[in-house]
């Protein structure tokens, strides 16, 4: 059997890629994207994770389990039938960077840009909604906005669009403090 080259990503891609170009043939697209966000979070549960991840499950185990969960989800035959390929192939590792390759493309379809924020606490809905606003001015197109919370900041906010990483983190400023402290900035 022949190894498949490239990079889980570049092998992600293709697979969001053939499964959007079918979603959208259909008439699917957004509920695809939501069915794929449930099962990327599904399969997060750590003791589905430890399933997906144990090379001590044979594979038509974990295919059944998959389509257990498919249809535990209510998933669509598009998105079922990718889990049962990722699952005989022991790629289902694969499925968060599909997901991120799927909304990526959605988007770029809806003429949205995509945008994570971080912050040390979950965002009021004031303070999501000004966010957008600021960055929608800022690109000049609407956002889709994506949060999620790390503690580990200690404060302020982490916001990356695209390539563009903006970090008003208070973890970045200590660590910007320390380097001219120790005379290296």
């Amino acid at each position: 059997m022949a190894a498949t080259r490239g990079t889980p990503s570049s092998l992600a891609a293709r697979y969001a890629t053939a499964l959007f170009e079918l979603a959208e043939e259909r008439g699917e697209r957004d509920a695809v994207a939501e069915q794929l966000a449930r099962a990327r979070d599904a399969l997060a549960e750590p003791e589905l994770r430890r399933l997906v991840r144990s090379p001590v499950v044979a594979r038509e185990a974990l295919t059944r389990a998959v389509e257990t969960l498919a249809e535990g989800l209510g998933l669509g035959e598009l998105v079922a039938n990718l889990l049962r390929v990722l699952a005989r192939g022991r790629r289902l590792f694969l499925l968060p960077h599909i997901v991120d390759h799927f909304e990526a493309r959605l988007a770029g379809a809806r003429g949205e840009a995509r945008a994570e924020a971080v912050s040390a606490l979950p965002l009021t809905d004031d303070q999501r909604r000004r966010l957008v606003r600021a960055l929608e001015a800022g690109i000049g197109r609407r956002v889709r906005l994506e949060t999620r919370v790390d503690p580990a900041l200690l404060g302020g906010l982490v916001v990356q669009v695209g390539s563009r990483r903006i970090d008003a983190s208070l973890r970045h400023q200590l660590q910007q403090l320390e380097l001219v402290m120790k005379g290296v900035a």
